[in-house]
């Protein structure tokens, strides 16, 4: 065995790098903001979606827009703290996929703020268990469904809490952090096979924000440490995930990209 054998060819010219045709991805968390344009993105450049959410109302209005846009996808109710509905729906996502899931991108996320000395105990649960338990469940359910080829990604959605720490909430930053080092962790295993594991730090106007870009003084505030000195709509942040998700972040794995502005240098 040469050192050139160990070199995979070179793909086709004009093979368009960023397609995800034939792909099957599922996103969690994919009912509003960040998730579903996610979901739109992928399904705009080829890929079936399983578009899930707690709230299955909204997973639908998500994959009906993609439908209308000639996609394909379907809505699916998730709640990712649930380790048994967490498998049943990666099993839904790799039917859509004749067998195979392609593209795991664990995005569901919920916020419980407050600071420090009167964060109870189940405020703290709760949004470790979505996040961390959540991204867990289904990571360890798509396992068995991805495949060994190259194609197979895992992307965790962290945050710049999880990177540099927040105030008044001590349990996102710590939910972020570990799915930073859950990432890794996974990349170093999964390379194995294959298998890509990257995350995307996000900062974008969703639901999420709008607490902080409804305070005038917050507003401010944050805006003053995003040097673009705007905030992202969440089209934006998709285009990352399908770079990450493609044949173009093939040789890419165990990094966090922060999509902020600038926010983390």
């Amino acid at each position: 065995m040469t050192a050139d054998s160990l070199v995979p060819a070179a793909p086709p010219a004009g093979l368009n790098v960023f397609s995800l045709a034939g792909r099957t991805a599922m996103i969690t968390g994919a009912g509003g903001g960040v998730g579903a344009a996610v979901a739109e993105a992928f399904a705009a450049v080829g890929a079936k979606v399983l578009v899930t959410d707690i709230d299955k109302d909204a997973a639908a209005q998500v994959s009906d827009r993609i439908v209308a846009a000639g996609g394909i996808a379907q809505p699916y109710a998730l709640d990712v703290c649930v380790g048994a509905d967490a498998r049943d729906a990666v099993a839904a996502a790799a039917e859509l996929g004749g067998g195979t899931l392609h593209i795991l991108v664990n995005n569901a996320g919920v916020i419980a703020p407050a600071m420090f000395p009167k964060m109870d105990e189940d405020r703290f649960r709760k949004v470790l268990d979505t996040h961390l338990m959540g991204s867990y469940h289904c990571s360890h359910a798509a396992l068995q469904h991805l495949p060994a080829d190259g194609t197979g990604r895992i992307i965790n959605v962290t945050s710049a809490a999880g990177l540099v720490g927040t105030i008044g909430q001590a349990n996102y930053g710590a939910a972020k952090a570990a799915i930073i080092g859950l990432t890794k962790s996974l990349a170093r295993e999964l390379a194995r096979q294959a298998v890509t594991v990257n995350a995307v730090a996000p900062l974008a106007a969703t639901a999420m924000t709008a607490s902080i870009r409804a305070n005038e003084k917050l507003a401010a505030k944050t805006l003053e440490r995003i040097p673009l000195g705007r905030w992202a709509y969440p089209a934006e942040i998709a285009s990352s995930f399908v770079f990450l998700a493609s044949d173009a972040a093939g040789y890419i794995t165990g990094q966090i990209l922060p999509v902020d502005g600038g926010t983390v240098i």
